[in-house]
């Protein structure tokens, strides 16, 4: 089993910033592809943001394009999603996932496993 300890999430203005966390194993970080799925109210989990682990691709949702960024950090052992600019629409329960493998994927059904989720709330 793969660990996924989130952190990070919370109430924050419109156009304001947050940073979520996912800690995990080194070698995870280092070598499984990564990504940032969320849940809004009465809506399907959507792909947010991905990348491979070795910096050569990174992919984001069309709805967070320019706004916000994964990235990682090796020796924290730690993804991150930075995110700007935040809008309501951006409210929900956002998870962390990672595959077995390093290929970049943006549909769910390919993660092999999950974090708990965080909860981020925008609000007007």
């Amino acid at each position: 089993q793969v660990p996924l300890v989130q952190s990070g999430g919370g109430f924050i203005a419109v156009g304001g910033s947050l940073r979520l966390s996912c800690l995990t194993s080194r070698r995870t970080i280092t070598s499984q592809a990564m990504g940032w799925f969320r849940r809004a109210p009465r809506k399907e989990r959507e792909f947010v943001a991905a990348d491979n682990g070795v910096g050569e691709r990174v992919t984001y949702g069309d709805s967070v394009k320019g706004r916000f960024t994964i990235s990682r950090d090796t020796v924290k052992n730690t993804l991150y999603l930075q995110m700007n600019s935040l809008k309501p629409e951006d409210t929900g329960v956002y998870y962390c996932a990672a595959r077995r493998q390093s290929t970049v994927a943006t549909s769910r059904e390919f993660y092999d496993y999950w974090g708990e989720g965080d909860e981020v709330t925008v609000s007007s």
